[in-house]
């Protein structure tokens, strides 16, 4: 067997470029490293073979190693995304990947929750930099974070879009609804979102916003949980005309007898 198995890694490092694609398919890692040292081996079978996801970390630190691939932005690429690749490797290659390979990566259920989060920090730095369109198509596609960022930073127009982002969650939301500079429109546009404006807790986290406005509290209330009211009423820095109203919801939920 091992006799056999030599032969094969020999045949790999001297294989005929049209046969290395039958190779790169082998359960031999010996093969596949030999074909690293195949002077026909290029850049094409290299991200051919990154396609692979039962790669070994070793072999795919040896493939980094090799300055010639490493040149090649598909091969950093392939690196960076794939989920052996050891972390200190994928965590450089990140630093040399374009904004939607950086999407991408941020996205894959196959990498590390790190790798992931650090992706989402390089995009979340560029956002101030790019342009209309760049920040339109993030607000729509971005990873929850990223879209949280665009409803913070705005401008409206991309603010409005990302409250539509599929990836966008509550809590994320809440921890966007919690930083006071939050601007006042953007808080408008939570309060009218009508998948947003149904939850309970962002519509006390609006009504603790200074950024909320008073035409917009009456809508806010109705199934409002009385604890929450109290405990809005408890604020010290709550708005005026937010406490006046929640008083007034108070006083009509006395009359017609709502113990809730």
């Amino acid at each position: 067997m091992a006799l056999e198995e030599h032969v094969d890694a020999h045949a790999a490092a001297t294989a005929a470029r049209e046969t290395i694609p039958t190779l790169l398919v082998s359960s031999d890692e010996s093969v596949l490293r030999s074909l690293l040292d195949n002077p026909a081996f290029d850049e094409t079978h290299v991200c051919l073979l990154l396609e692979r996801k039962d790669l070994s970390g070793l072999l795919l630190e040896e493939i980094s190693k090799r300055r010639i691939w490493r040149a090649a932005y598909r091969v950093r690429l392939g690196l960076a995304a794939h989920p052996h690749t050891p972390r200190l490797i994928a965590m450089r290659l990140l630093r040399e990947l374009h904004l939607m390979d950086l999407v991408r990566i941020s996205l894959l259920t196959t990498s590390s929750m790190e790798l992931r989060r650090l992706a989402e920090e390089r995009i979340l730095t560029q956002l101030p930099q790019l342009p209309l369109g760049q920040k339109i198509m993030l607000a729509r596609r971005g990873p929850t974070r990223i879209a949280a960022g665009l409803v913070l930073h705005g401008p409206e127009q991309v603010a409005r879009v990302a409250l539509n982002n599929s990836f966008l969650t509550e809590s994320q939301l809440l921890k966007t609804l919690a930083k006071e500079t939050l601007p006042a429109r953007i808080v408008a546009a939570v309060a009218s979102h009508d998948k947003w404006s149904r939850l309970i807790n962002v519509r006390v986290a609006l009504l603790r916003h200074p950024g909320i406005t008073p035409d917009r509290v009456p809508a806010l209330l109705p199934g409002l949980p009385r604890r929450d009211i109290e405990d809005l009423l408890g604020r010290s820095r709550l708005q005026e005309s937010v406490r006046a109203h929640l008083w007034e919801e108070l006083a009509r939920r006395k009359d017609v007898g709502e113990l809730s």
